[in-house]
């Protein structure tokens, strides 16, 4: 892997993107902040405007829900710091339109190794709850936990952050 890559996992409001924004934030500028959130309702998009003003001025957003892989390819360089919030958004988004998620995750997690720079992925760890009650609930898992093994194994370093406290778990 010629880049940095680390995954930061959490649940919801784990502190995890917090974290993930504070190791991008040690390095340099530019900081680029990939978005995959979408505001299809209006909870969403206060949401969206409070992460935003959170984050301060230094970053510039690229909003991008389904084609995550072009938007890294575009961004990611020597020079900047990446950070991505968020993956799990993100396998939504493929469901949602459609997509070939199982594909779209091989094709980004081949990308991750060839990408330069600093790269920081945030994800939610959604395989430690219950059993969804629906097939649909059941695939998202499956695709998140497939996905999140995946991403792990090319990863330089992995964290694992609960209630706002950082585990390292690889790396």
């Amino acid at each position: 892997m010629s880049g940095h890559l680390t995954l930061v996992l959490g649940g919801a409001r784990s502190g995890k993107s917090r974290y993930a924004e504070e190791l991008v934030k040690a390095a340099p500028a530019p900081w680029i902040y990939l978005a995959t959130a979408q505001a299809f309702d209006t909870e969403m998009a206060v949401r969206i405007r409070r992460h935003r003003a959170d984050r301060g001025h230094g970053w510039t957003t690229v909003e991008e829900p389904l084609d995550l892989v072009g938007a890294l390819m575009r961004h990611a360089s020597p020079q900047a710091s990446v950070l991505v919030d968020c993956l799990t958004l993100w396998v939504s988004n493929l469901m949602g339109a459609g997509r070939d998620v199982s594909m779209a995750c091989a094709a980004f997690a081949d990308t991750l190794e060839r990408l330069p720079g600093n790269v920081v992925l945030v994800s939610n760890e959604v395989g430690q709850g219950i059993v969804p009650d629906n097939a649909m609930a059941r695939e998202f898992r499956d695709h998140a936990g497939r996905l999140h093994q995946m991403v792990a194994e090319r990863a330089r370093r992995v964290v694992f952050v609960i209630a706002g406290l950082p585990m390292n778990l690889k790396g």
